[in-house]
């Protein structure tokens, strides 16, 4: 079963909630397993850069199935791969803080990620998202 659109936007819907709960403005991005935006919301007061962060750090995940702490070491062992990640993926591609897999069961069906925040509120913010999901939907 795939991320629909709808789930998409309850969970970002729920990040802005929980971002609001911590005095936070971050933009969240939901993308699908190929790492097709579903979702881009930007809170008002949100730093601009956010909105094109979140959606590369999204679509990172996705694409490599890695949450956004691994991947942030894979760059850290192979800075030159990620140097070159933009010209092979087509997209900007971030490794970050705040950017998880969403699965169900052992599949990959995307990815959400959240900018804005200092990385603790990113996580957080996105953390709930997927509680929310997981509440929402069984795996």
């Amino acid at each position: 079963m795939s991320l629909t659109s709808e789930q998409a936007r309850a969970v970002s819907a729920r990040v802005r909630e929980h971002a609001a709960e911590l005095g936070a403005r971050v933009t969240v991005a939901i993308v699908d397993a190929g790492g097709h935006v579903l979702v881009v919301d930007r809170m008002d007061g949100a730093p601009p850069l956010s909105a094109r962060i979140a959606p590369a750090k999204a679509a990172g995940v996705a694409l490599f199935h890695r949450d956004g702490g691994e991947l942030m070491s894979m760059q850290r062992a192979w800075p030159g791969l990620f140097a070159q990640l933009d010209q092979v993926s087509g997209i900007p591609i971030i490794a970050g803080a705040g950017s998880r897999l969403i699965r169900r069961g052992d599949a990959v069906v995307g990815a959400i990620a959240v900018s804005g925040g200092v990385p603790e509120q990113d996580d957080a913010c996105a953390e709930a998202g997927l509680a929310s999901l997981r509440s929402a939907v069984p795996a």
